[in-house]
């Protein structure tokens, strides 16, 4: 009752109140401001509700941004975040307006809590080896929802690693990792994993040029054997996998690639991907070169790629490509001969390329250009087509700036990423300002406000630094506006200090448009990796199953497994000295109980949880042979291990599952070997 007196309370002081929608930048409390803004009387604030805003130093600001934000009990977020979760390696799903993390999904990296790679999934991180040697970390930076016409269809996620140049999908059915692809071209990239319209392709750019295929070249051949790339994924939407045999990369100039979008609706067909260091600077301090920060940022530009993907397929599927590692590669100069690569110059040190909701204009932003560039893709296909352009040092056709270029407009410090909304804003994150600027978009939007097309409106402050941003379906044809995110580097006084290592801040900003600003509402530490990108999505999208279509169910395939246990199979079978076992699972007990076998066998152990009740999940843990499975209701897992160490093992649930979980055990009894007993005596 008080909980409920509490709230009421304190949304008739909001009403009543009037309250501005701009949050105070500093959280540091204001004397006397929350006993003159939320004292009794008027507002109707009860006194408890009164006291705490007293004690906290809150003001109208604050407890609108609390209201918003608040979600009681058993109501669900209305979007979710789908975020990179860097060095972790992994994928983060966050809930809006709440904030909550609601899971770390295992892709790359091991992750026990979902056993993935402690007994499940370990095919699949295999799949994810380089030259035989097996890579349990990556640097996960930019995941892409999959597509139809344009617009989120909820169905799969992807997402790279850019340090070890992989790709992985994610079924948005169970959301769970189903493949990694090791790029045979690249050994890292950057610009992954974008999407194509409908899907057909996911797009993973390069990153720091280097030889083709892994090979080696001295760094003074760099002008001559050093190649950035650009790699298209075939995505096959039946079986949910990448094809790697319908898939071919592209040669481009050493420029260092960086992120890459596929255009849209008017530009649909086409891919455009940023570049830094145009200069093709080298490095080398330790010889007395120019370092490569001062090296790579000389010149006043760099260079935006304008691919022809229509060209580039018709391309590849009449054989006029190379093999590199078995993967085909478009040759640069045939790029060059068929119409599929062109550049232009964009701003310096560039992050990301923006296509308008329409996918009429591209805006670029420099790091060292205080300006956005809006580039017209009708002007992009007209100075093509009109063949005026001058090359590259490659012979690749370099359109001039005048020519493609729509507008500038002047933003702040250290421009870097842009999202749009439903009302014709869009909205750039500013590095160095630690700002978000808000500014009108012109062409077919200019109706949609009484601003001047092209304008900066407003600017809202965020805690440091940011790096990238994401509205709500905020670069797709049809955003949705109300919620934009800044994905801040630094943390450093918005949370308790828990060391050296901070997390990083995530901001939650209200921009829906009717109120006179953007409102910050809330900070979320990010305390696992260090997230770059993220792509937010209505959770009415989604159909996640509650649990699996039926009992034996194998999420790798999708299928029922042929090794699905029901009840009253259950059982221990030997061959040789091959030991399987059949088991099911259910609350509170495993099926056997009892499991004796003799050190040096190799275990196949088939494990079916046979529960159809929503959060039914159980574990299975086997101490000291590093086994911790997660079996969700339906589920049929398979581990295989060497008994390599004799003792008794008692195995359990490692997922709470009833009052009696602590119960649900059995004994995994090794007998020692002839030879293990002859060196105990």
């Amino acid at each position: 009752m008080k909980r409920k007196t509490l709230v009421l309370g304190i949304l008739t002081m909001v009403i009543v109140a009037g309250c501005s929608l701009v949050s105070r930048p500093s959280q540091e409390p204001t004397p006397g401001a929350a006993g003159e803004a939320v004292g009794t009387g008027a507002s109707g604030l009860s006194q408890e509700a009164a006291d705490i805003a007293q004690a906290r130093g809150l003001g109208p600001d604050d407890i609108t941004a609390a209201l918003k934000t608040y979600l009681p009990t058993g109501i669900h977020d209305e979007y979710l975040i789908f975020s990179s979760g860097g060095h972790s390696g992994q994928l983060l799903i966050i809930g809006v307006p709440s904030m909550r993390l609601l899971k770390v999904v295992g892709v790359f990296t091991p992750e026990p809590w979902q056993g993935w790679g402690y007994g499940v999934g370990n095919d699949v991180l295999e799949q994810g080896d380089v030259n035989g040697h097996e890579i349990r970390w990556a640097d996960t930076h930019h995941p892409a929802l999959s597509e139809a016409e344009g617009d989120y269809d909820g169905q799969y996620v992807f997402i790279n690693d850019k340090a070890n140049a992989r790709v992985a999908v994610i079924d948005l059915r169970d959301f769970e990792t189903k493949q990694i692809l090791k790029n045979p071209v690249a050994l890292n990239d950057h610009g992954g994993t974008m999407v194509t319209p409908n899907t057909e392709y996911v797009i993973e750019g390069g990153q720091y040029a280097a030889p083709l295929g892994w090979e080696y070249a001295p760094i003074e051949d760099y002008n001559e054997e050093y190649r950035g790339m650009v790699t298209f994924w075939k995505f096959n939407r039946q079986t949910g996998r990448l094809e790697a045999d319908n898939s071919f990369a592209i040669e481009l100039p050493p420029y260092w690639q960086d992120i890459c979008d596929a255009g849209k609706l008017a530009s649909e067909g086409w891919v455009f991907c940023n570049s830094f260091n145009a200069e093709r600077a080298t490095g080398g301090v330790e010889e007395g070169n120019p370092p490569f920060e001062a090296g790579a940022s000389q010149g006043d530009t760099d260079y935006m790629h304008i691919i022809n993907l229509k060209k580039a397929e018709e391309t590849f599927v009449a054989g006029k490509t190379i093999d590199v590692n078995g993967f085909a590669v478009i040759d640069l100069q045939t790029a060059v001969d068929e119409g599929i690569l062109y550049l232009t110059p964009e701003p310096k040190s560039p992050h990301g390329v923006d296509i308008t909701p329409d996918g009429k204009f591209l805006v670029v932003s420099g790091k060292l250009d205080p300006h956005v560039t809006v580039y017209s893709f009708d002007k992009i296909v007209n100075t093509i087509e009109t063949g005026q352009w001058d090359t590259d040092d490659y012979g690749v056709p370099v359109l001039a700036l005048d020519d493609v270029k729509e507008v500038q407009v002047e933003l702040g410090l250290g421009p870097l990423h842009t999202q749009f909304d439903d009302q014709g804003y869009a909205y750039t994150s500013l590095f160095l300002d630690s700002a978000v600027a808000r500014w009108t978009l012109g062409g077919d939007f200019s109706d949609l406000h009484p601003e001047e097309p092209w304008q900066l409106v407003s600017k809202i402050s965020v805690h440091y630094n940011i790096g990238h941003l994401l509205a709500a379906e905020g670069d797709t044809v049809s955003p949705d506006g109300k919620y934009l995110v800044a994905m801040n580097k630094w943390a450093i006084d918005r949370f308790a200090n828990v060391g050296p290592l901070l997390p990083q801040n995530f901001q939650l900003i209200d921009i829906d448009n009717t109120g006179e600003s953007m409102q910050l509402l809330y900070d979320m530490p990010i305390g696992i990796g260090e997230p770059h990108y993220a792509q937010m999505i209505k959770y009415d999208k989604l159909s996640p199953w509650e649990v699996y279509p039926e009992i034996g169910w194998d999420p790798q395939t999708q299928s029922m497994s042929q090794n699905a246990v029901q009840p009253g199979e259950e059982k221990v079978v030997r061959n040789g000295n091959q030991v399987e076992i059949f088991m099911t699972a259910v609350r509170s007990h495993f099926t056997p109980e009892h499991v004796e076998i003799e050190e040096g066998d190799h275990v196949v152990w088939h494990i079916t949880n046979i529960e159809r009740a929503y959060d039914a999940t159980h574990g299975f843990s086997i101490p000291g042979y590093n086994i911790n499975v997660s079996i969700e209701a339906g589920e049929a897992v398979t581990i295989e291990f060497d008994a390599d160490q004799p003792g008794v093992f008692s195995y359990y649930c490692s997922e709470f599952c009833s009052a009696l979980h602590l119960e649900m055990t059995g004994y995994l009894m090794v007998k020692p070997s002839a030879s293990s007993a002859m060196l105990s005596q």
